[in-house]
């Protein structure tokens, strides 16, 4: 791809320390990462909700959601997933810049995907595994992509016929394939805390 030279991002008129001071709180990134019906996309709702109580600016991105607009022209080859984190990547870096929590809910299968956040978001991003087995997802299979896969009607699905690598080194692993949504919401907000992410409360 040739890029343009003659381009240059504009200089914003409100700083990133201005915003953070206003809002009270870091901008950063979280990335949950799991498989499939890990409880992923549950447990982003439920902290995003928990934080616009606070008066938290957040919001979520989900994996689903982005690739039924923004990159709904991506399939999942290996060079579509690899610019599907891109582009999440790049979104989520505007939104940090601008103080702002952003939660995103995203498979990101494998370490090379993840470290381009990683990359990308610097000393901003933090990675939470959603450590649920395999049996645990499988049995819960809300979409019957699990079934699907097995029987062969699905190609490519993480878990069953690609790959998930777990997280070598992730800032906070919660198994969210025992503990409940509330018990692993408690322990993220305690760890956001701790992080100084957010305010004491």
């Amino acid at each position: 791809m040739t890029r343009p030279s003659n381009l240059l991002a504009p200089t914003a008129s409100i700083s990133r320390a201005q915003r953070e001071a206003r809002n009270g709180h870091r901008g950063t990134a979280i990335l949950l990462t799991g498989l499939p019906a890990a409880g992923k996309s549950t447990l982003a709702q439920a902290l995003h909700a928990e934080l616009f109580e606070r008066g938290v600016q957040s919001l979520v991105l989900d994996g689903d959601g982005l690739r039924v607009g923004l990159n709904r022209d991506l399939g999942f080859a290996d060079s579509d997933r690899q610019e599907n984190i891109r582009r999440a990547s790049e979104l989520a870096a505007l939104l940090v810049e601008n103080g702002q929590i952003v939660i995103l809910a995203m498979i990101a299968p494998l370490v090379e995907l993840r470290e381009i956040f990683a990359q990308r978001l610097g000393e901003d991003y933090r990675e939470v595994w959603c450590s649920a087995s395999l049996a645990v997802c499988e049995q819960r299979d809300p979409k019957g992509h699990y079934a699907r896969a097995r029987r062969g009607d699905l190609a490519g699905f993480t878990g069953v016929s690609a790959p998930y690598e777990t997280p070598p080194c992730a800032s906070l692993v919660l198994d969210t394939g025992v503990q409940s949504v509330e018990a692993c919401l408690d322990r993220l907000l305690t760890w956001l805390g701790e992080c100084a992410v957010l305010p004491p409360q």
